[in-house]
């Protein structure tokens, strides 16, 4: 027996994104394209008419070749890209969770625990609750009262990702984040999603691991050349994916 689908939480209504980048490749604002020759100024049309409906409870893999455009929906869901057509609405505001978020290098992980939970709305006490768990989870008991300038990119990826977990969020955007660190941070990343979904949560997840997107999404998005391509079962869709290759 299926079990019955949550609220929308996400609906993305034909979106369309589009930008313009420089023939070198070097993305154009509107100011330079302005004063550059229009034959130098390239548009790219990364997501076409991408339409779908996300519910409470679901944990949604997103795969695709790179270049298709699957960063470009997390950006758009996140609400740091305006569509150039079409709509994007959320029952609440989504946490974008990616290897490049930003900490701030000459800080210490334990400073930036705490400036991250700030930014994420707990309060100075709940944050002092929740530090030992946060460092614990990251694996960094010995190097929190470090700068974060001599971390590993792996050990700053995972202390992103334990701050940005150290809260329920009813909408979670995860891109690639679970691609660092060793198989038992893995495991213990998706755990945590899978345990977010469980709570009534929608969980994102962007991830070129197959396995990841296995063990933790109960449903898959395909984006192909700014095209969804299919939607639907996650061995389903990650097995036609593969013959695609």
């Amino acid at each position: 027996m299926t079990e019955p689908l949550g609220a929308p939480t996400v609906v993305v209504d034909d979106l369309h994104i589009k930008y313009k980048t420089f023939t070198s490749g070097k993305k154009a604002s509107q100011k330079r394209a302005l004063l550059t020759r229009q034959r130098g100024i390239r548009v790219v049309h990364a997501l076409k008419g991408v339409s779908f409906v996300a519910r409470e409870g679901e944990s949604i893999g997103v795969i695709g070749h790179n270049g298709s455009g699957k960063s470009t929906l997390m950006r758009a869901i996140s609400g740091l890209i305006a569509p150039a057509q079409g709509q994007v609405f959320a029952s609440s505001r989504p946490a974008l969770l990616g290897v490049n978020a930003a900490l701030i290098p000459t800080l210490s992980g334990e400073k930036n625990v705490i400036l991250g939970g700030l930014a994420l709305g707990l309060t100075p006490q709940e944050i002092q609750k929740k530090y030992p768990e946060i460092v614990d989870f990251a694996d960094l008991d010995e190097f929190i009262d470090l700068p974060m300038k001599s971390y590993s990119s792996g050990m700053s990826s995972r202390l992103r990702f334990s701050i940005a977990v150290s809260r329920d969020h009813q909408i979670l955007l995860v891109d690639e984040a679970l691609a660092v660190g060793d198989k038992g941070f893995r495991q213990k990343s998706e755990a945590r999603i899978r345990a977010m979904r469980e709570q009534a949560g929608t969980v994102f997840l962007v991830s070129h691991s197959m396995k990841s997107i296995l063990d933790t999404c109960n449903r898959v998005i395909w984006i192909d050349h700014g095209n969804l391509k299919m939607d639907g079962d996650p061995e389903e869709v990650v097995k036609a994916y593969q013959a695609s290759k």
